[in-house]
């Protein structure tokens, strides 16, 4: 079974050991045509709280680790620039 990958990036770390990470899909409308974006909104597992605001990640699915989060960082892609 193949397993899901997403690429997006960081928008909350509040949490400890979680961050959420957005998922832009961009697709045409079925009726109108013009480009549509979606976003989608995931619970990531970040073991050692490595993420922080910004940052662009790869996620892979896994088994549930709690009652919203099933997904887990598989490797920090950029790290956002601190000023």
């Amino acid at each position: 079974m193949a397993v899901k990958e997403r690429v997006g990036f960081v928008v909350s770390d509040k949490m400890q050991k979680t961050v959420i990470v957005a998922i832009e899909n961009r697709a045409p409308h079925p009726k109108y045509g013009k480009i549509v974006v979606r976003t989608q909104r995931y619970k990531v597992h970040d073991e050692e709280n490595k993420c922080k605001v910004g940052d662009r990640v790869r996620i892979q699915e896994t088994r549930p680790l709690s009652k919203s989060k099933h997904w887990q960082i598989t490797e920090i892609l950029t790290v956002k620039p601190t000023t």
